[in-house]
């Protein structure tokens, strides 16, 4: 893996493998509503693989919900794929790059709250989709643009950077699929209210999340950002994700 950026991000979220599963409440009701929807879906038995598994949540959620099927995890985070129990099956692997070559072609690729963090999140969605066999599934959940408009706000009113990450925007990734693969598709909003605004944040720093492409703000600065807050007496953050289910 030779890119900084994702140096930077496997680096965060391997620092934060012991604490993931206690603080990503969001990630795992996530994934656990991919899941329930992979069960009411005709997907063959065959090559099933979850890209980006981090701790193996969307992975162990699929297995429960279909007895005697294995999903094979990938992440670009030994210290992530460490965290899942022995028996299971994994490989280290840098998303950014072309899927592995295997002996049969995936039925199931499943990936969740990770398309965001690659350098090039509609290529890899593209990519992705092609190499599903005939008859294959793809299963995404990725947050959207429209994410963290608080955030973005108390920004722009306290003069400051948004350290925000950037998220893709969701017309861009349905552009790049084939509209008639589309089996569901759903832009769900998430809200989060804490006392303060920063403690909006935090979350995303105890599970790995925090990696930006801007420079860090100064105590001073994240003060004006918190005052610069919108309804600063109940603070909110909102999430934008979208769910994709596509049939090749």
């Amino acid at each position: 893996m030779t890119d900084p950026w994702s140096q930077r991000v496997v680096a965060r979220f391997s620092r934060s493998a012991d604490r993931y599963d206690g603080a990503a409440r969001l990630q795992r009701a996530t994934a656990r509503q991919l899941a329930e929807r992979c069960r009411r879906q005709p997907i063959p038995r065959g090559l099933w693989v979850d890209l980006g598994s981090g701790t193996g949540l969307l992975a162990d959620d699929l297995e429960r919900l279909h007895p005697g099927q294995r999903v094979l995890r990938l992440d670009g985070s030994d210290a992530m794929l460490r965290r899942h129990a022995p028996t299971a099956q994994t490989s280290c692997v840098d998303l950014n790059q072309p899927l592995p070559t295997w002996s049969s072609a995936p039925v199931l690729l499943s990936s969740s709250f990770v398309l965001h963090w690659l350098s090039e999140p509609t290529r890899c969605l593209q990519h992705w989709f092609e190499q599903l066999g005939q008859g294959g599934w793809l299963v995404v959940a990725v947050p959207v643009a429209g994410s963290f408009h608080q955030w973005h706000q108390a920004a722009e009113r306290a003069e400051l950077p948004c350290t925000a990450l950037r998220f893709p925007r969701a017309d861009d990734l349905l552009d790049a699929l084939p509209a008639s693969a589309v089996r569901h598709q759903r832009l769900h909003r998430f809200s989060r209210r804490a006392q303060r605004p920063l403690e909006l944040l935090r979350p995303m720093t105890s599970i790995g999340a925090g990696t930006s492409r801007h420079a860090a703000l100064g105590p001073g600065q994240w003060r004006r950002l918190a005052r610069a807050w919108p309804d600063a007496e109940t603070p909110t953050l909102t999430w934008q994700v979208l769910s994709l289910m596509l049939n090749r």
